[in-house]
């Protein structure tokens, strides 16, 4: 009789069967000649693993959604009729590709409608006209009441080209209303449209930073927008606008808010090439960009502070924040630009 301490445990049998039944497949094989592989599929790895982790995970891993919005082209150039109509189009479209020119009266600075509005309003991703056309009248958070077409585009004559805004029944903003109602021929209305606005990024996943968009800045923008932001032009004529400084946006332009930069540089940015940016370089260099004086907000309210709570209590403007050293908004120049100055032309 064996003693207790001496049998064999339940789990020892099923090891030893086990070796011994191993031994039997190898001598097997090794007398057949050739290996002996399993006939049943693996098992699943257990669910801790990458694999089983990916496929586990909730919809906010997932990968991101399709864009159903409505695909648009606008009417080709050649397309334009050559009446009355098509005329007022025309001159609409002249004035969103050189606004100082043919708006003087308007414009306080040197930009022009195209600046941020890329290929004459046509380009998506770039804030169409487009797409613009027909999303209107809409309510706007940033002055609280549902807008016109012709109110929007009197804060863009205020805001964006820093000068005055024109009547609602101008020739100006008529001819320019007339070319976005064009360039939305047979668009479905009050629907966005695929390409609508500027792209809405994602957080970055370092905070934006200015000394790293200092240098994505140096890379890929000082050639064309100059080192100090200061835009250029050939001789009279400005090719690239000024990105910063008196000639450029004033503090109350929606460029001026981070993500609305992000997502027009991520895109568009550097011309011709969109998408050459990393989605952290874009919020970089947007920071860089918006960290810089620029004229001032025209709502300007008794102080920085004061205006900064009404107007600019976000994460997304810098306007009254200290930045090495200095507080935007402090500085800057008068809001009007050359209108201001009584040297419009």
């Amino acid at each position: 009789m064996i003693p207790p301490s001496s049998r064999l445990r339940p789990l020892q049998v099923a090891v030893l069967a086990l070796l011994a039944i191993s031994a039997l497949v190898l001598a097997t094989a090794i007398r057949n000649g050739r290996p002996t592989f399993p006939t049943t599929a693996l098992p699943h790895p257990p669910a801790d693993t990458p694999a089983d982790r990916a496929s586990t995970l909730g919809p906010a891993a997932a990968a991101p959604r399709p864009d159903t919005r409505p695909a648009f082209t606008p009417p080709s150039a050649a397309s334009l009729p050559d009446t009355a109509f098509g005329k007022t189009v025309r001159q609409g479209e002249q004035i969103f590709l050189h606004t100082p020119q043919n708006a003087p009266q308007f414009a306080g600075n040197n930009l022009n409608c195209s600046s941020c509005h890329l290929d004459a309003g046509r380009r998506p991703d770039a804030a169409p006209m487009w797409a613009a056309y027909v999303m209107y009248p809409a309510y706007r958070a940033k002055n609280g009441h549902v807008n016109t077409l012709a109110e929007r585009l009197q804060g863009c004559f205020r805001f964006s080209m820093n000068g005055k805004p024109p009547a609602a029944d101008d020739p100006v903003l008529v001819a320019l209303q007339t070319y976005m109602f064009w360039l939305a021929d047979k668009a479905p209305t009050g629907v966005p449209l695929k390409g609508h606005g500027y792209p809405k990024l994602a957080a970055p996943p370092q905070k934006a930073d200015y000394l790293r968009g200092s240098q994505v800045y140096a890379r890929n923008c000082a050639v064309c927008h100059g080192d100090e932001g200061q835009g250029q032009k050939n001789g009279e004529h400005w090719v690239f606008p000024a990105l910063w400084g008196p000639d450029s946006f004033n503090w109350g332009a929606g460029m001026h808010q981070l993500k609305n930069a992000a997502g027009f540089i991520k895109a568009n940015m550097p011309l011709g090439r969109g998408g050459l940016l990393s989605d952290q370089e874009a919020w970089d260099v947007a920071y860089f960009m918006n960290a810089h004086e620029r004229p001032q907000d025209p709502r300007y309210t008794e102080s920085v502070a004061k205006t900064r709570a009404k107007y600019h209590d976000s994460e997304d403007s810098l306007y009254g924040l200290e930045i090495n050293g200095h507080l935007l908004g402090s500085e800057a120049p008068p809001s009007g630009g050359r209108l201001a100055q009584g040297t419009g032309r």
